[in-house]
Formats: C-alpha cells, sequence, structure tokens
C-alpha cells in the first residue's frame, strides 16, 4: 500500500508541468515514473556506503573507527526534452552551505552531444569518472581527486561530451569555486578523449588522454596534490602545491582491459604546480590495478563515458589489487606509495561488500602505517 501511494505521490509531480497522467511505474530497484507521452520522467534513487576503520599504526598516531562514507539520495530525469540530476550527499560535512551536493545540472542533446549546465565531474582521470558504487578498492587512487586533483572532485561550470560505439570526447569549462568554498575568480578546463580498439562479447580495450587546467586567481584556494597513503582518515602527506593565484596544468594517460574473468586498470599523470617564484613544482603519479572474478563474470564496458562497471550478479566474489605512487620530482624525497589487496562480495546487484588491506609508505617521514578497511555498500 505504501508504495502504490508513493508512486502515484510521485507520479502526479512528474505528470503536473503537462497536465499528463503518470501510467507506468516501476520499482525495480530505485522508483521511476514516466508519463503517458514519454516527455516526463522522474527517479528517486541513492547509495549508502559505511565503512570501519582499523589502523596499524608506525609513527603517525591514526584513530581506528567507523563513519558513513556516503549517504545519497538522488533525484533525476526528463522534462520536455531536457534531463536534470540532484543529488546530495549527506554524509558531507555539517556547517557548510551546500557542501553535501553532489552532481547537480541540467543537460540536453546539442548537435552529436550532451550539453551539461551546473555541477558536474569535469572530464578527466578513468577513475574520477568511474562511479564510487563500480570502483575496485574502497578509495580511489593518487591520480584522482584522492590525490593530484585533492578535494576537486566536483566544479560548477559547463560541459559537452560526444560519444559513440567505440569513443567518447568531453570538454567541461568551470569555476574553481567547489560547493564548499568561497566564491572565486579561478577558472578551469578540462578534456578527455577515450576510444575501445577492442569492443568483442568477451574482450574489451581500452585507452584514453586527458588535460586539466586549473587556473587561480582572486581569492582562489591554493591548489594541492596531497596523499592518504594508508587509506582514508589515515595520514596524509603534502605532495605539492600551487602559490596563492597561481596555476596547476596535468596531463593524465589511461589504458584497461576487461578479458572474461580478468581486469586490469592503469594510469599515468603528470602536473606542473605553479610557484611566485615563475618555477614549477612537476609531480607525477601512475597506479596499476586488478581483479580477477572467482565466478566468472565479466566487467562490463560503458560507452557512454568511457568507464567499466561492476560485474553482474548475485554471490559475485572478486580478488583485487593496486600499487599506486605519487612523487614530486622537484623536491628530494618527497614521495609516498601504497599497495593495497582486496576482497569484493556482490551478494546482488544492489549490495556489496568490501575489504581492503593497505600498506602506505611515506618517504618524507618513513611512516609506514597499515590499514584494515570494511564496506557495507547499497545502491539503488
Amino acid at each position: 500500500m505504501k508504495k502504490k501511494l508513493l508512486a502515484l505521490a510521485v507520479g502526479t509531480m512528474v505528470a503536473m508541468p503537462g497536465l499528463v497522467v503518470a501510467d507506468v511505474a516501476e520499482t525495480r530497484g530505485g522508483l521511476r515514473i514516466t508519463s503517458d507521452d514519454g516527455s516526463f520522467q522522474g527517479s528517486v534513487g541513492g547509495r549508502i556506503h559505511f565503512d570501519a576503520y582499523m589502523f596499524d599504526n608506525d609513527i603517525v598516531d591514526s584513530t581506528s573507527s567507523s563513519e558513513f562514507r556516503r549517504a545519497r539520495l538522488t533525484m533525476q530525469g526528463k522534462f520536455y526534452g531536457w534531463e536534470y540530476k540532484f543529488e546530495n550527499d549527506f554524509a558531507g560535512q555539517s556547517g557548510t552551505t551546500g557542501s553535501g551536493f553532489r552532481d547537480m545540472f541540467i543537460a540536453t542533446r546539442v548537435g552529436p552531444g550532451r550539453l551539461t549546465i551546473g555541477q558536474f565531474k569535469p572530464y578527466r582521470s578513468m577513475e574520477e569518472m568511474t562511479s564510487s558504487n563500480d570502483i575496485l578498492m574502497m578509495e580511489r587512487p593518487f591520480a584522482s581527486a584522492t590525490g593530484i586533483y585533492s578535494g576537486r572532485q566536483f566544479q560548477q561550470g559547463v560541459g559537452y561530451l560526444m560519444s559513440g560505439n567505440q569513443y567518447t570526447f568531453g570538454v567541461a569549462g568551470f569555476n574553481t569555486k567547489a560547493a564548499d568554498t568561497p566564491r572565486n575568480e579561478g577558472l578551469g578546463a578540462s578534456a578527455r578523449a577515450t576510444f575501445a580498439p577492442i569492443m568483442q562479447d568477451d574482450m574489451v580495450v581500452h585507452l584514453g588522454l586527458s588535460y586539466s587546467l586549473e587556473n587561480g586567481n582572486l581569492n582562489t584556494p591554493t591548489f594541492n596534490a596531497n596523499a592518504n597513503y594508508a587509506g582514508r582518515r589515515g595520514p596524509s602527506q603534502n605532495i605539492a602545491g600551487t602559490a596563492d593565484g597561481e596555476s596547476v596544468n596535468t596531463i593524465g594517460l589511461e589504458a584497461a582491459i576487461s578479458a572474461g574473468a580478468f581486469f586490469a586498470q592503469a594510469e599515468y599523470a603528470i602536473a606542473d604546480f605553479a610557484q611566485v617564484t615563475g618555477t614549477d613544482q612537476e609531480v607525477q603519479t601512475y597506479y596499476v590495478q586488478g581483479a580477477y572474478t572467482l565466478t566468472g563474470q565479466m566487467k562490463p564496458y560503458s560507452t557512454g563515458n568511457g568507464v567499466f562497471r561492476s560485474p553482474r550478479g548475485n554471490n559475485v566474489v572478486q580478488l583485487t589489487a593496486r600499487y599506486d605512487y605519487i612523487e614530486n620530482k622537484d623536491l628530494t624525497d618527497v614521495e609516498a606509495e601504497s599497495t593495497t589487496l582486496g576482497v569484493n562480495y556482490f551478494v546482488n546487484p544492489a549490495l556489496r561488500f568490501m575489504l581492503n588491506y593497505t600498506m602506505g609508505d611515506n618517504t618524507v617521514t618513513g611512516d609506514k602505517s597499515k590499514q584494515l578497511a570494511l564496506r557495507a555498500q547499497v545502491a539503488f
């Protein structure tokens, strides 16, 4: 009875703009309502990621604990040929207006591609573009916003993305004000192109190239590359940063293969962090990660944005491993690395349990902390 009342309420909201009666309601996973002529559509979904951490401390004293890593509610749909998405993360920092905003945009088809206006992820880094519901490990590598783009995952601006069966090409322009940072005059741009030279039922090979420019200006916070080398909530090392108002340029290369139960993915990125003296600090980072699905399922490929998704099915067991490295090439012994081993267990397509063991190594301080982490993940 409750499901029927909820479907009726959402259907009424979807139908009101065009006074159209919604006659299709689906409740598989989330809730989706579609008007009888297809002009209006609305859906409600979300994700909950609950994490627990236990540290084997070395030099740095980290606190073992638990937290809701993500607790998102997502509303999306379409109206008169436009799409919308409203996503808020209730696990975001409290006390700062808008700190929980994630994807928050409107979009429409323009020519051969899709125009997006609002807040979204700039087109850069394969692992960055992969949904947190589908990443192999509990945290992303240093070649993403957990490292070289530290804390700069979502930006506000305009993007345009084209895609075909074997390629994607996206460009974005944005300001450097994230949802939880003050207004500033910094601007940025990014571009990412991918190509899948092999696209078969039992094998997909992916190649990609990306570029990012973040140009600071008045009141723009400095851009930093930070490494949580022993996992989230563990010790962090600053690898490089810009001077006030300066810029950072990043070039990234990516490659991946999914062949039956086997999967491998790697990225390399190099960035110049500008200093006030005119000299740059060059940061390079790379990782190699892989997975083997004991139950035989293949990781499918998303042609729309050039990333791989989680294997589908019930009682799927996946072994994972990753080596991750980052260094400042202009400062002696400013580098960090981590090695992570993991197991993913997909109870069903909506429920996953993750276990990660991370061994960190910080050359700056000599710290070699370790972390054991567990996640319970629900996505609908």
